[in-house]
C-alpha cells in the first residue's frame, strides 16, 4: 500500500520550459551582480564551492560567475549553482516576476491525494528554497499546504542513484515499498525501483524525455491509483 507519493519538479509537475526560461533566465541575468555584491557574506561559500567543482581555485568572482552560466546553460547538476539560484530567484517570486507553473491536471490532483491521506515530497536536482518557493508562488494559489517535505542534491543526493532514493526513504520513515515516484527522466525511474520504490514515468507532450521500457509510462497525474 502506498504511504508516500515523491514527485520530480521539472517535466512532471511542471513544464520544462518554465524551468529553464523563466528561472535560468532569471539567475543568468542577475548571477554576476549578485556574486560581485555579496562577497564577504553568501555568495563565498558559493564561490569556494565553485572554484573546488571547477578545479580552479584562484577563480575571481567574475571566472566563478562565467562557470556558473556554463553549467546553467548546459544544466550542469551543480549544488554552488542551485544554491546560488535559490537565493537569486528568492527575490524573483517575491517581487512578483517568478511564479510556479504547473501542468492543469497536478493542483487537483496533489490534493485529491492530500485528502485521501498520502504524504507528499518532492525530490528536484534544483535546491529546497527554490522548490519551496515554486510550490508556494504557485500560479493560481499557494500549494506549499500540500507538500509534506523537500529533497535536493545536498540533501539526498544525485537524482540516478539508487543510494539517493534510499536515503529520503529512510528520512521519510516508511518502508521502500511504500513509496511511489514520479519522474519524466528514464534514468531516475531506474535508480527509484533500483531502491525498492514503486515508480512510474511521466510523459507530457513537448516535453523532452522520450519514453523508455519496462516502466508504466502516464500523461496525466489522474491516470495514477496509488491505492
Amino acid at each position: 500500500m502506498i504511504k508516500a507519493v515523491v514527485l520530480d519538479i521539472e517535466g512532471t509537475t511542471s513544464p520544462t520550459s518554465s524551468v529553464r526560461e523563466e528561472l535560468y533566465g532569471y539567475t543568468r541575468d542577475r548571477l554576476p551582480g549578485w556574486l560581485a555584491e555579496n562577497q564577504g557574506g553568501p555568495a563565498d561559500p558559493i564561490i569556494d564551492a565553485t572554484r573546488a567543482q571547477a578545479g580552479e581555485p584562484d577563480a575571481d568572482d567574475a571566472r566563478v560567475a562565467e562557470i556558473l552560466i556554463n553549467w546553467l546553460n548546459t544544466d550542469v547538476k551543480s549544488e554552488p549553482l542551485k544554491a546560488a539560484q535559490g537565493i537569486i530567484c528568492a527575490e524573483g517570486f517575491r517581487n512578483g516576476s517568478l511564479h510556479g507553473e504547473f501542468f492543469p491536471d497536478v493542483p487537483p490532483v496533489l490534493r485529491a491525494w492530500r485528502d485521501a491521506g498520502l504524504e507528499l515530497y518532492i525530490y528536484s536536482s534544483g535546491s529546497v528554497r527554490n522548490q519551496k518557493d515554486w510550490f508556494a508562488f504557485a500560479r493560481g494559489g499557494d500549494l506549499s499546504p500540500l507538500i509534506s517535505g523537500h529533497f535536493d542534491l545536498s540533501t539526498a543526493g544525485p537524482k540516478r542513484e539508487a543510494s539517493s532514493y534510499e536515503k529520503i526513504a529512510g528520512a521519510i520513515g516508511v518502508p521502500a515499498d511504500s513509496i511511489l515516484f514520479l519522474s519524466d527522466h528514464p534514468d531516475e525511474v531506474d535508480a527509484a525501483v533500483a531502491a525498492g520504490w514503486h515508480a512510474f514515468g511521466v510523459t507530457r507532450p513537448g516535453e523532452p524525455n522520450a519514453p523508455r521500457p519496462p516502466h508504466r509510462w502516464i500523461s496525466d497525474f489522474a491516470d495514477v491509483e496509488p491505492n
